[in-house]
C-alpha cells in the first residue's frame, strides 16, 4: 500500500552568532508563541527575568538567554526522539537504522543533562513551547506524516526532519556560547554544537541522503 507523503515546509535559518539568543527569540515572535508558563522572555525583556526558585544553583548566574536556550533545546531533543525511534524500527537503509538508534542515544545523553540544568536554574521541566510549531521543532504532523509514509518516502521524510532538528539546535546553541553566561550551559551547548557537526555530516553520507536533502 503506498500513501501520499506530505512536502515539508520550508524553515526559516537563524544567523550563526546571536547576542542575547535573538535568532532563538526572534522564532518565538514570529511563531506567535506565547504560554502561560515560564515563556521563553523577548529581546525587550532581557533586565526582567524572574527570579530563581531556591533550588537554583547560587554559584552560578543566570541570564534569559541561558533560560531560553535551555527550555528550547529540552522539548527539541524530546520531540526528535520520537522521530529517531520510528527511524531506528522503520528505515530501509541499515545504515540508516543504526544512525538514528545512535543518535536517539546521543539526544537522550543530552536530557540527562538538559533537565537537571533546568533545575540548578530554578526553572520547570515543561514544554513552554507546546502547541507551537518553532522551527527545528519535530512537530505532531511531521509524525503523523512519518506514521503514515513506507519505504523511500519515510526515508526521505526522516532525513529532511531530522536535518533540520540539527541544523537549528546547533545554530541556537552556538548563540548560548557567544551570549550565555552559565559556565555550565556553554559548556553543554559546545559539546551539543560539536554532537550535531559530527551527526550532520554523517547523515549527509547516508543512502539517499544526496536526492532527499538536495
Amino acid at each position: 500500500m503506498s500513501h501520499a507523503t506530505r512536502s515539508r515546509p520550508p524553515t526559516a535559518r537563524l544567523p550563526v552568532v546571536a547576542p542575547i539568543l535573538l535568532a532563538l527569540l526572534g522564532l518565538a515572535a514570529s511563531a506567535g508563541c506565547s504560554t502561560t508558563t515560564e515563556p521563553a522572555p523577548a529581546a525587550s525583556q532581557v533586565r526582567t527575568a524572574a527570579a530563581p526558585s531556591p533550588k537554583a544553583s547560587p554559584s552560578a548566574s543566570s541570564t534569559p538567554t541561558d533560560a531560553a536556550w535551555a527550555q528550547l533545546m529540552t522539548p527539541m531533543n524530546e520531540k526528535a526522539l520520537a522521530l529517531l525511534t520510528l527511524a531506528a524500527d522503520r528505515g530501509t537503509e541499515p545504515r540508516l537504522r543504526a544512525f538514528a538508534t545512535r543518535l536517539h542515544s546521543g539526544q537522550e545523553a543530552e536530557l540527562g543533562r538538559l533537565r537537571p540544568l533546568l533545575a540548578r536554574m530554578g526553572l520547570p521541566d515543561t514544554d513552554v513551547h507546546a502547541g507551537h510549531d518553532m522551527p527545528g521543532m519535530v512537530t505532531e504532523a511531521d509524525l503523523e506524516a512519518a506514521g503514515a509514509a513506507e519505504g523511500g518516502a519515510f526515508d526521505r521524510l526522516f532525513l529532511t526532519g531530522i536535518r533540520d532538528h540539527l541544523r537549528h539546535s546547533a545554530q541556537v546553541s552556538r548563540s548560548e556560547i557567544t551570549a550565555g553566561a552559565r559556565a555550565d550551559a556553554k559548556q553543554l551547548a559546545a559539546d551539543l554544537v560539536t554532537a550535531r557537526e559530527a551527526a550532520l555530516t554523517e547523515l549527509e553520507g547516508l543512502p539517499g541522503a544526496a536526492q532527499a536533502l538536495g
